[in-house]
């Protein structure tokens, strides 16, 4: 019961946050406490979400919009996933694979993804295909150090157990080692997300004729602040959205995360 109330009372103090924020941007707008031209008044960001929801923007629907950049970044991430657990986990098993992988990741993992993708467009063009390969760069090292790291950490009390009742070697490594390091892959796969979303955003004001980085970049080219503010709120729902998706992924596949 004090759990439940708890928790009542931590989604009342966040409603209460975002109806205070809410009041003073319409407060300082009504009043002209700030420009307009600068921060819209709250009713023509909603008019602005409204008419591109029937109308679209730019020769696309906001549906097309939002599609064209989670497609990229859902196969960059579920292909950097694949990566970076399977190399994560050799790694961290055996320290020869760790020694030629590691490297390479600790060179990539400092860069700021847009440093290199010029490079990337100058091979693979404006498509999917650059943007993809620059998304799997970005959430690769996030999920490689954390598994890598995780498996290293495995107490060898787990696995001279297993040993004891006849495991193999294999048997170890995907009964004992991957689900002892399952809790800490995950959260550095929902990290991977979000950098994943932040470098996808960018790109797509570099160089893109789709998605909302695209869509907020062109607003700002015709000063259409409205349209950039209905940008910016969309692009931190879904990210909002998302990350819940991954945290309830997380409860569902691993409950026994703290525990062990």
């Amino acid at each position: 019961m004090q759990e439940k109330n708890e928790k009542r009372t931590l989604r009342l103090i966040t409603a209460v946050t975002i109806l205070a924020v809410l009041l003073i941007w319409w407060g300082a707008t009504e009043w002209n406490l700030v420009n307009t031209r600068i921060v819209p008044r709250p009713v023509a960001v909603w008019n602005a979400f409204l008419q591109i929801l029937k109308n679209g923007y730019k020769n696309h629907t906001l549906i097309a919009h939002l599609a064209a950049s989670l497609s990229r970044l859902i196969a960059a991430f579920a292909a950097a996933s694949v990566v970076g657990v399977t190399t994560g986990l050799l790694c961290g098993f055996h320290p020869k694979a760790g020694a030629v992988m590691e490297p390479l990741v600790e060179f990539f993992r400092p860069l700021p993804p847009l440093a290199y993708y010029v490079l990337l467009v100058l091979w693979l063009g404006i498509g999917n295909e650059s943007k993809i390969v620059l998304l799997l760069f970005a959430c690769l090292p996030p999920i490689f150090v954390a598994c890598a790291a995780a498996t290293r950490r495995v107490p060898e009390d787990y696995m001279n157990s297993a040993l004891s009742l006849g495991a193999s070697r294999r048997q170890i490594f995907f009964h004992v080692v991957f689900f002892y390091c399952l809790p800490e892959t995950l959260t550095g796969m929902r990290t991977a997300f979000g950098v994943g979303y932040t470098t996808l955003i960018s790109a797509e004001m570099v160089a893109a004729v789709s998605g909302l980085g695209w869509m907020v970049l062109d607003a700002q080219r015709n000063m259409r602040n409205d349209v950039i503010f209905v940008g910016i709120f969309i692009m931190g729902f879904t990210g909002i959205l998302m990350d819940r998706g991954l945290r309830a992924l997380e409860k569902k596949l691993v409950p026994w995360a703290g525990r062990i």
